[in-house]
């Protein structure tokens, strides 16, 4: 079985941390600054996130940046 790229690994962890706030993509999305889509396209793994938007989708999630590469599965 190959194993998962860390774009997908990214996805799964900022899903389940979503996920345990109780946010729909959309709102976390709007928390960020963010596009919805773009969201998806995260999660989904489909998109390699640019350190600007992971310290957005970290301060979303009132998290640190590093908490969301410590949740990595």
């Amino acid at each position: 079985m190959p194993k998962a790229s860390i774009k997908s690994l990214f996805g799964i962890a900022l899903r389940a941390l979503r996920e345990e706030r109780g946010y729909s993509q959309e709102e976390l999305a709007e928390r960020a600054g963010l596009h919805r889509n773009y969201v998806g396209s995260v999660e989904r793994g489909e998109r390699n996130v640019a350190l600007e938007n992971i310290v957005k989708l970290a301060g979303a999630l009132s998290i640190r940046s590093k908490d969301l590469f410590d949740s990595l599965p």
